[in-house]
């Protein structure tokens, strides 16, 4: 049965979406793998399973994982290594209620009906616990190794898209580029609620108003606050101009935690490194502009991580809703 969310609440999917996100409050996530690496260097993923289970007991609201199917050097990160859909089965397993998402899984290099199949069953698997961010990708070294070809990226996720969607159906219809589903045969698992909840990644290669029509929440890099601002509010207003009902907004951000708290902020790569009063103040303000998620990623970090997880679960988490899965 799904969660019940309050009349002011986004419109329920599945116990994460409806507990992680809430209108006008900002909750807090990981990316994994926990642990500091340079650029260019592989993550050791030493001890991965107890930094994500020490999340969860600390409460934090999520774990995302990304889908990085080849490590491309000059790009300089191969994410957690593992494949996706694989470790969410074992998050699902070593986990009880911190919700497990995607960002982004990376439509176009997949067929949907995997995917579809994937997801639900990792869904399943964790009771719910499932969040599907998507993307159509920005490696283009990797398209050529799966034989496919960069510039119709977009078309291919739109296709995808409608796809997965469809699937999620009891025996389903649907043609697309990528299959035809007449109805005579079914995709099993179903996702635990009446779909899968996509979340969009950017636009996707899609027109500006495409995310705000379809997907069930839209994924974002950080901004400077006027721009992030107008973003926020331009997808916001896409959403009125749709006729949907309001949904989520999630934000990357990169966080080098410094020891002193007062430090200073410093910039780094999609993100800062400085004490907590600033990230404090950083994180109210976003979810002033409308910000429901923030994906913290400490790859750059120079503390230990799990000190820096205890001093973001001491001085931050009080502060922001967790929605806190039961």
């Amino acid at each position: 049965m799904l969660d019940k969310t309050s009349p002011e609440g986004f419109p329920p999917i599945n116990r994460a979406y409806n507990r992680v996100f809430q209108p006008r409050r900002l909750s807090l996530g990981l990316v994994l793998p926990l642990e500091a690496f340079s650029v260019g260097a592989t993550p050791s993923l030493q001890g991965h399973i107890e930094t994500a289970q020490l999340a969860e007991r600390l409460g934090f609201s999520a774990l995302w994982l990304r889908d990085v199917p080849f490590n491309v050097p000059a790009f300089g990160d191969p994410g957690q290594i593992f494949d996706p859909f694989v470790y969410l089965g074992l998050l699902a397993a070593v986990t009880d209620h911190i919700a497990l998402g995607t960002a982004s899984v990376i439509l176009p290099l997949r067929h949907p009906a995997h995917v579809a199949k994937a997801a639900a069953t990792a869904d399943q698997f964790s009771g719910g616990r499932l969040l599907l961010g998507v993307a159509s990708g920005d490696r283009p070294e990797e398209y050529p190794a799966l034989n496919r070809t960069y510039p119709d990226r977009g078309t291919r996720f739109r296709d995808s898209f409608a796809y997965i969607r469809a699937a999620a159906a009891p025996y389903p219809r649907h043609t697309g580029l990528q299959g035809h589903l007449t109805g005579d045969i079914d995709l099993l698992p179903k996702p635990t609620g009446p779909r899968l909840p996509l979340l969009i990644t950017g636009r996707s290669q899609q027109p500006a108003d495409w995310a705000a029509r379809n997907g069930d929440g839209w994924i974002t890099y950080p901004r400077d606050p006027v721009s992030q601002g107008r973003s926020v509010s331009a997808y916001r207003q896409g959403l009125v101009n749709a006729g949907e009902p309001d949904k989520p907004v999630v934000q990357s951000l990169y966080v080098d935690l410094l020891e002193d708290p007062d430090a200073p902020p410093q910039p780094i790569h999609l993100g800062f490194r400085s004490g907590t009063v600033f990230l404090h103040g950083y994180l109210k303000e976003i979810e002033q502009l409308g910000i429901n998620h923030a994906a913290l990623n400490l790859r750059f970090n120079q503390a230990s991580i799990e000190t820096t997880l205890n001093q973001l679960a001491d001085t931050l988490l009080p502060d922001f809703d967790q929605g806190t899965i039961t």
